[in-house]
C-alpha cells in the first residue's frame, strides 16, 4: 500500500521548490524531462518515498499545454509525494514551506 500526496502552490517555480526542498530533506532532485510531464524534478528517499516537483502544466497532444490538476488550475507548481504506507510522512518539513499547500491524499 502507498499513500500519495499531493502539494501546489504559487510561491515558488519548480526548480525553486526542488532546491528548498533539498536543502531541507535528505534529498537530491535530478532534472528529467519528459514528453509527458515536460520538465519536472525527481528524488526518491532511502525508504523509496518519491518526491516529484512538477509545473500545472503539461505539453498537450494538440501543442497547446494541459493542466495535470484540471481541479486547481490557480497552481501553477505541483509537489507529489509517494510514499510507502509504513514510512514516515514529511508532512512536517513541508508545512513548513511558505505558500505550499496540500491538495488531497490517497492511499493506494
Amino acid at each position: 500500500m502507498t499513500v500519495t500526496d499531493t502539494y501546489g502552490t504559487n510561491t515558488h517555480t519548480a526548480q525553486q521548490l526542488a532546491d528548498l526542498l533539498a536543502e531541507r530533506l535528505p534529498a537530491t532532485f535530478a532534472k528529467r524531462d519528459s514528453d509527458y510531464f515536460g520538465v519536472y524534478f525527481l528524488a526518491t528517499l532511502a525508504d523509496t518515498t518519491r518526491i516529484k516537483v512538477q509545473p500545472n502544466t503539461v505539453p498537450g497532444d494538440d501543442g497547446e499545454d494541459d493542466l495535470l490538476e484540471d481541479d486547481h488550475p490557480d497552481v501553477s507548481v505541483l509537489l507529489i509525494v509517494t510514499a510507502p504506507a509504513e514510512a514516515q510522512l514529511l508532512g512536517t518539513e513541508l508545512a513548513a514551506v511558505d505558500g505550499l499547500t496540500r491538495l488531497r491524499s490517497s492511499r493506494n
